[in-house]
């Protein structure tokens, strides 16, 4: 069990993005953030109206685009383009290599998102990108599974032995995970509120990994928001 504490994150500021990086990622280097199994990156990114990143290239990576406040434009160099709103999530299979640009889609209000990368089960796949839009009643109090490796529940599918759940708790709400996979691990990631997981508390932004367990019990000390992933470790 590992805690990683939101004011402990990596931090970086270019003007039109703040980004948060609970891993290693770009000028951050912490030897002991280099991920959590097959996790590798959570990048808690915040882009200016009317910007946005250019486009850029990625190989043999699943990369995963969460919108928690305002709307993503995306286009890549298979064609796909399109807008990635809140309560939608996004997952692009780089595979043999693709180019994507993200920008803010707005002129007037930030775009915050999560950006996750988890490394691929089978290498040099045909790059390949999906979307989907998630209602937040479906994980009122349960949990709703958003990526997973094979579609379930009408989830993204992501080229891995991999899962995300997102819940909404209520204040003294208690909700169980099982793991899916014998020998996979978990990471908590609070998007806001409180919460006690296995007897540790997090709060909003704080993260949690965990591994050599079958399940894990949550506690919500207040209404909480948070996103399970569950990957190889």
């Amino acid at each position: 069990m590992l805690t990683h504490l939101s004011e402990t994150r990596g931090f970086a500021d270019h003007g039109w993005l703040k980004s948060h990086h609970t891993f290693s990622f770009a000028n951050y280097y912490n030897p002991e953030r280099m991920g959590f199994g097959a996790l590798r990156v959570i990048n808690d990114d915040s882009v200016a109206a009317g910007n946005g990143f250019g486009t850029h290239p990625h190989r043999d990576m699943e990369i995963i685009s969460i919108p928690l406040e305002g709307t993503l434009k995306h286009q890549d160099s298979e064609g796909n383009k399109g807008l990635i709103k809140k309560g939608e999530v996004q997952i692009m299979s780089a595979g043999t290599g693709i180019a994507h640009s993200e920008n803010n889609a707005s002129e007037i209000e930030d775009v915050k998102f999560l950006q996750i990368w988890v490394m691929p089960k089978i290498m040099s796949v045909k790059p390949r990108y999906e979307q989907k839009a998630f209602s937040e009643m479906d994980r009122k109090n349960k949990w709703s599974t958003v990526v997973s490796n094979d579609g379930r529940e009408g989830s993204v599918t992501i080229n891995q032995d991999a899962f995300f759940s997102l819940t909404d708790l209520d204040a003294g709400k208690n909700l169980d995970y099982k793991l899916k996979i014998k020998g996979n691990g978990a990471y908590v990631f609070v998007l806001n509120g409180k919460v006690d997981v296995e007897g540790v508390t997090l709060n909003s932004r704080d993260g949690l990994a965990l591994k050599d367990l079958s399940s894990l019990n949550l506690r919500a000390l207040e209404n909480t928001s948070l996103l399970l992933m569950e990957v190889p470790v």
